[in-house]
């Protein structure tokens, strides 16, 4: 979940390891510092809270020196404050962490016992500390960290530097991403190709339980058994400029109003417009041969596959196993031979679904993952791969990658029910058609942002809410509760609408408002039976559907919001703009941090 950066050439390191910091930020903003060597002597500098903390801390106290790591950080273990923030040092190394180190009370224990002290809460200290205990034993810093490594339980990505050690960085990962960059006279360290963007081009990622030596002119990558390997180095594609907010006040609101562009532009990678069909890229298995599917993910991501379940049981007529990432390894499922694990992950680096997907896999299942960054783990883990074209997502409550994953999760479905003969020629084109709208309809829907505003006054009093929807559009319930629960840390829940009388329905009353999603489908009719026995019990209830949907309910609502009348298929990736925009106006009106809301982060690379 942290960030880490490191820097080893000519230039002065601490702009550098800044600029770094700041693209890593969405990786968590708890707190951020850097470590330096400065005429052989680590000069470290930290800051409680965002990066902007450790730049005014950085005007006053410089820290000099041309090769220097850095790390901003979401907490784990110990509480965010400048003692538990990052880099951890003693007078003969510096280290920075991602991840967590599980046997960590027991290095503690033993390392207090031979008189090493931490001075943090934090389970990333004891690194630096039993480091520095080889050291002192006579090692030199390579086989320091070897024999460091080696004691290391859990997942974590490591930059590491050494006083009196002008030439030398060393990096790590077990379980956390981490890449090696290349320049002229420089080498560079970072948890994505995105943290590096602004440095080289030129590549190279760590496998699973490498580390690597690094200089100025020179690296080494070793593998878990302190083995020389090779690694691939590769052109990066991901942009040098940082992505700036535009004319919007907040990242999120930008991400939103891109949406219209991002869904076609992830669209005509699959869509033929002429001849009205979706096709996939030669997949590694064959489709129509496929008995079940399993889709995993966490978060706004399992919202999205919950969406494709319904996709893909109704039109492909193939059983579909859904769970969030992290239960489904713990549960040591049984797999059928010959089946289908789709993973879904903005990032490609969750950590929860990198370890389901190694599950999976272990299973003898293909292995198809859908993510947003073409270099994650994810991608080069898995059999196949469906991009979304979302572009980099800034805004940690998840907007455009929601909507094109669901994109990509349409066109799947459409391409496996034509693969399984489960659909005709007739039925291909219809949704093919309904897809080639979707981005145009996108557009009209964010004609309702004023009025979105001022629900949002009304939704933002509120203690609790509630988010009613049946078939496809429970997903959305659900994400909608979700989002507001980020940004503006009201309470919601989003509930099948069908479930309300099992229980829900004892929490209305006059002071709750429930946002009902209702295109007008087959359950329309009943999701409206469902609004009006809330509004039997006081329930205060924003309505959301197409024109005629609205003109039948709005004598019982307080508000509604009229969404283009559409087909039903696909619904759930309209329906999801208005309740994006109406958080975003609830934690504009309550005053909360938008883009980086209270204990959250965008990436979630630890268990």
């Amino acid at each position: 979940m942290c960030g880490i950066v490191g820097f080893i050439g000519k230039q002065e390191a601490s702009p550098l390891l800044v600029e770094g910091l700041k693209r890593l930020e969405y990786r968590g903003y708890d707190s951020a510092g850097i470590a330096t060597l400065s005429n052989g002597t680590i000069e470290r500098r930290r800051a409680e809270g965002k990066i902007c903390n450790l730049q005014q801390v950085l005007s006053t106290t410089p820290a000099s020196g041309n090769v220097g790591i850095g790390h901003t950080r979401w907490a784990t273990h110990g509480i965010p404050n400048k003692t538990n923030a990052h880099p951890h040092a003693t007078e003969k190394v510096a280290v920075v962490h991602n991840g967590i180190i599980e046997n960590f009370q027991e290095i503690r224990a033993e390392l207090v016992k031979n008189g090493y002290h931490p001075l943090s809460e934090t389970d990333s200290e004891v690194v630096p500390l039993l480091i520095t205990y080889y050291l002192d034993q006579g090692a030199n810093p390579r086989d320091a960290v070897s024999k460091t490594l080696k004691r290391l339980e859990g997942a974590f990505a490591l930059g590491i530097i050494f006083a009196g050690e002008e030439d030398l960085l060393i990096g790590a990962r077990r379980g956390s991403p981490l890449a090696v960059g290349f320049g002229d006279g420089e080498m560079y360290l970072g948890s994505d190709a995105m943290a590096l963007a602004h440095l080289t081009k030129q590549i190279a990622y760590l496998e699973e339980g490498d580390w690597v030596i690094l200089g100025r002119e020179h690296v080494i990558f070793l593998d878990e058994n302190d083995q020389e390997v090779q690694r691939d180095i590769k052109e990066s594609a991901m942009s040098s400029a940082l992505i700036g907010k535009g004319d919007h006040r907040h990242y999120m609101l930008k991400e939103i109003y891109e949406q219209p562009q991002v869904i076609g532009d992830t669209l005509s990678t699959f869509f033929n417009p002429t001849a009205q069909t979706i096709s996939m890229p030669n997949f590694p298995f064959d489709l129509k041969n496929i008995p079940r599917i399993t889709i995993v993910a966490c978060g706004t991501s399992f919202y999205a596959g919950l969406v494709a379940k319904y996709w893909i049981e109704q039109y492909a007529r193939i059983g579909v196993d859904i769970d969030v990432a992290s239960e489904f390894r713990y549960r040591e499922a049984p797999m059928q031979d010959g089946g289908l694990a789709l993973f879904i992950s903005q990032s490609g680096e969750t950590a929860d679904t990198l370890a389901a997907l190694r599950y999976a896999k272990s299973q003898g299942q293909s292995i198809l993952s859908i993510v947003n960054v073409p270099e994650s783990s994810m991608e080069r883990e898995s059999d196949a791969v469906l991009l979304t074209h979302a572009g980099p997502e800034i805004g940690v409550a998840s907007t455009k990658a929601f909507t094109t994953q669901l994109t990509v999760l349409a066109c799947f479905a459409i391409s496996l029910a034509k693969a399984k003969g489960a659909i005709d020629t007739a039925c291909e084109a219809r949704l093919c058609r309904a897809m080639a709208e979707v981005p145009s309809r996108t557009a009209e829907v964010l004609n309702h942002d004023e009025a979105l505003r001022k629900i949002a006054q009304n939704v933002a009093e509120a203690r609790d809410v509630l988010y009613l929807g049946r078939g496809s559009s429970f997903p959305i319930a659900m994400e909608g509760a979700l989002k507001l629960k980020e940004i503006s840390y009201i309470h919601a829940e989003g509930y099948a609408a069908g479930e309300m009388k099992h229980g829900p329905i004892a929490l209305i009353d006059e002071n709750v408002p429930i946002i009902v999603i209702a295109p007008m489908d087959s359950n329309f009719e009943k999701t409206a039976s469902n609004t009006q026995e809330s509004v039997a019990r006081g329930g205060k209830v924003i309505f959301m559907a197409s024109k005629e949907g609205v003109e039948k309910m709005a004598d019982h609502c307080i508000a509604t919001v009229t969404m283009p009348n559409v087909d039903p298929f696909v619904a759930p990736i309209l329906y999801s703009i208005p309740v994006q925009l109406l958080a975003y106006y609830v934690a504009i009106h309550k005053g909360t941090d938008v883009d980086q809301p209270r204990n959250l982060a965008k990436s979630v690379t630890v268990e």
